[in-house]
């Protein structure tokens, strides 16, 4: 297993277009041409207790966040059919997508080796970016808590 690079402050984010849990796809240049500036975060499971923290957190913060021009993506490795039931069990208003392949996962280092309950694992680190309407990341946080982290970046953000 080796590191996955990491994006850095100023570098260029890597373009996708992923499906959603709606039967739709999300490009990101898309969403930067109207001026947006994106929050991707990169998550383990749906539903599971700290990803269902995670995203309860960024759905109440929704309204602020879209107030202040950003958009806010999870993505996941979790088929969109499991991406619509998670929307639905716990009201979710974020636009979630789903990566099985995990090629996007891997374009901004998110996947790769981690340590889980002391043992070095291979798997998906809990990682969240900012996206500058220009293209290139703003902000890179990488192994962030689940419990907290939206708070946190509010805050980063000046949004808090």
């Amino acid at each position: 297993m080796t590191d996955p690079a990491r994006l850095e402050v100023g570098a260029p984010a890597p373009d996708f277009t992923l499906a959603t849990d709606a039967d739709g796809e999300v490009n990101l240049y898309d969403l930067l041409q109207e001026g947006r500036k994106v929050i991707v975060y990169f998550y383990p499971a749906a539903m599971t207790p700290g990803c269902t923290k995670q995203a309860c957190d960024f759905t109440d913060s929704l309204d602020a966040l879209q107030a202040q021009g950003y958009t806010v993506l999870g993505v996941s490795k979790d088929a969109p059919s499991k991406l619509a039931k998670f929307r639905e069990r716990d009201g979710l208003t974020i636009t979630l997508l789903s990566d099985p392949e995990l090629a996007v996962h891997r374009a901004y280092g998110a996947f790769g080796e981690k340590k889980l309950y002391g043992k070095i694992v291979e798997g998906v680190i809990r990682s969240t970016f900012v996206v500058g309407a220009d293209g290139k990341i703003e902000v890179a946080q990488y192994n962030v808590k689940a419990t907290g982290h939206v708070a946190k970046l509010r805050k980063d953000l000046g949004l808090a």
